[in-house]
């Protein structure tokens, strides 16, 4: 989907709304996703069954490197919680700013991807390698470094709110998927060289990090990628089908012919409307240039 340039900022108050609104509606989704724990176990399972065949299985030497590491397992713990809510906001504003022409085309992709993934955890509950057997191999880094920072044992739910959060979405990783979006965002319209080894450098350390503290298996942060690119898809769609939506709400539009507006009196040949001017009455009034 190209990016459509818009002529115009877009309302700050408005667009928080919006976003606010989205966000609710993915959250509350989240928790209304939750599904039998016995099938999120098996799809997990599954999931890890596919990636050994397939010689995928890079979260168990990960998750023993950061478990064996606090130097590395702490910090990617931190990334974890914090990462996710703080550089895609971040972005979005930097655009908002920055970038005001392409920012409702980036805006509407992340959304419709984010809506995607909601269908996805709905579908698909998958429990994370952390909360599987122990005989699986896995820590769960965040509950082995928990008194290092506000998290307990629901991943990066602060302690006492683990209700308050989906434990079984983890297919597919959103994480990976705003991540992968910020990455694009940053590589496409940052006009530093930083900001663009930002935008590589940030997706990659994403899909070690939600690897290596047990959160997502590797087929997570590939479905995760593969939402973002359905996303950019129907982006273009959406945005069309929300304009002509807006259009009818702001004008009244409704279906069918167009009223007449003169009720269907017209003027004869030669008549005009009373207080109408005429051409020569107009060039009357232009004024007589300085002499």
């Amino acid at each position: 989907m190209p990016y459509t340039a818009t002529t115009h900022r877009p309302r700050w108050w408005a667009e928080l709304l919006l976003i606010a609104v989205v966000y609710a509606a993915y959250s509350g989704g989240r928790l209304l996703a939750r599904g039998d724990v016995t099938t999120a176990v098996e799809h997990g399972l599954t999931i890890l069954r596919w990636e050994k065949a397939l010689r995928l299985n890079a979260e168990h030497p990960l998750n023993r490197l950061f478990t064996d590491t606090p130097a590395l397992g702490i910090p990617a713990d931190f990334a974890y919680a914090t990462l996710h809510y703080l550089v895609t906001p971040v972005v979005l504003v930097w655009l908002f700013r920055r970038r005001p022409a392409r920012y409702r085309a980036a805006r509407t992709w992340l959304m419709v991807s984010t809506l995607l993934g909601l269908v996805g955890f709905t579908l698909l509950p998958t429990c994370p390698p952390r909360l599987l057997d122990a005989g699986q191999g896995f820590v769960d880094t965040m509950a082995q470094y928990s008194a290092y920072g506000w998290w307990g044992g629901a991943a990066s739910a602060p302690r006492g709110l683990g209700a308050m959060t989906n434990q079984y979405a983890a297919m597919p990783s959103l994480h990976v998927g705003w991540a992968l979006w910020c990455g694009v965002m940053l590589w496409r319209y940052g006009r530093t060289s930083l900001l663009k080894a930002l935008g590589v450098a940030y997706p990659l350390v994403t899909v070690v990090v939600v690897m290596g503290t047990a959160n997502h298996y590797f087929l997570d942060a590939v479905a995760g990628c593969a939402v973002m690119g359905a996303g950019l898809v129907l982006a273009g769609p959406a945005a069309r089908g929300a304009d002509r939506l807006r259009k009818r709400l702001g004008t009244g539009e409704v279906m069918g012919p167009s009223p007449i507006v003169s009720g269907g009196c017209e003027t004869s040949a030669g008549e005009r409307i009373p207080g109408q001017r005429t051409a020569s009455a107009s060039a009357d009034d232009t004024p007589a240039p300085a002499r």
